[in-house]
């Protein structure tokens, strides 16, 4: 490979950047080339609807994709849960690198936790998957809550709690730990209270189809533990129809014997989002050995889903 800089696509948020820089000196580092960021605004960067109203589908991936696939950058580096399940020809998922924490959690006002928050607390969310969860929780324990949708970065979301507008908002633990901020976080959200968003906590590093070159060494950021993982989480997420701003949660957890890795759990969720009814299963096997084989863990379970209602609670959500 030359020693000509190579051009990273991303988002021109603050976590964006943040993940992008980090991705980037681990490829710097791989290659022995230097790596420039090229910030593209996305069409989800700019609306102000919910995530909801604008389909979540891609909203976030579409123009950093619409660069690559332009020759305006080499690689792109995106959240995961924001992929779209599908994969155009002409691009390669080139490395999924090691997963960060994958819960939720809390940033609530006077350091509370979730099941101490005061009755009719409003909490902000801009993710129908935590909504639903969030909802149907408070229901089975008798708590009282209001969920709240809220856009925005992750300064405008705390400053909705700093300016008492709402009582505690809910975010995603990898992204204030790769800005530096997990001090603030007051509650981590365990998976049996709300699963995360299929691939959350995971990073995708995107290049073109046909740079073996460049595909090769990205590869070499690559975790095929969580690689697998979030193989089996997105394929139940596709299997089920659902786009990224659905109330699907997913996590595949890699179970061990000490240092060895014997079994994965795959568990999944669909709810509506007044929490008044869900579909939660899951199932243990063998570590997939294959994509193919990871790819056909989330489709079983997906399929019992769907035959105890899923899709059913996903057509609610929709009207």
């Amino acid at each position: 490979m030359s020693s000509k800089a190579l051009r990273l696509g991303t988002r021109r948020s603050r976590l964006a950047l943040a993940q992008s820089g980090l991705v980037a000196k681990a490829v710097s580092q791989v290659t022995g080339r230097p790596v420039e960021l090229v910030e593209i605004t996305t069409y989800g960067d700019t609306s102000r609807e919910h995530l909801a109203q604008i389909g979540g589908t891609g909203v976030f991936v579409t123009a950093l994709r619409d660069a690559l696939l332009g020759g305006e950058v080499d690689f792109a580096v995106h959240s995961l849960k924001d992929l779209p399940t599908t994969q155009p020809a002409e691009l390669v998922l080139a490395a999924v690198p090691e997963r960060e924490d994958p819960r939720d959690v809390l940033v609530a006002k006077d350091a509370l936790k979730f099941t101490d928050l005061p009755r009719g607390a409003r909490i902000g969310t801009g993710s129908p998957r935590r909504t639903a969860q969030l909802n149907a929780y408070a229901l089975g324990h008798g708590l009282d809550i209001e969920t709240v949708p809220i856009r925005g970065n992750v300064d405008t979301r705390i400053g909705f709690v700093r300016d008492g507008e709402l009582d505690a908002v809910v975010l995603a633990a990898a992204g204030l730990s790769r800005i530096g901020r997990l001090d603030e976080v007051t509650d981590f959200l365990s998976v049996d209270t709300v699963l995360p968003a299929p691939g959350q906590g995971a990073l995708a590093i995107e290049c073109a189809a046909d740079n073996a070159d460049l595909i090769a060494a990205l590869g070499e950021l690559d975790d095929p533990f969580t690689r697998v993982a979030v193989t089996a989480e997105r394929s139940l997420l596709a299997a089920l129809e659902a786009g990224c701003s659905a109330p699907v949660g997913a996590l595949a957890d890699l179970l061990a014997d000490g240092q060895i890795v014997k079994e994965m759990r795959l568990r999944g969720i669909v709810g509506t989002t007044d929490g008044s009814r869900t579909v939660q299963l899951s199932t243990t096997g063998p570590v997939p050995e294959t994509h193919d084989q990871a790819l056909a863990l989330g489709r079983e379970l997906a399929a019992e889903m769907l035959a105890q209602g899923a899709a059913g609670l996903m057509g609610e959500q929709a009207k």
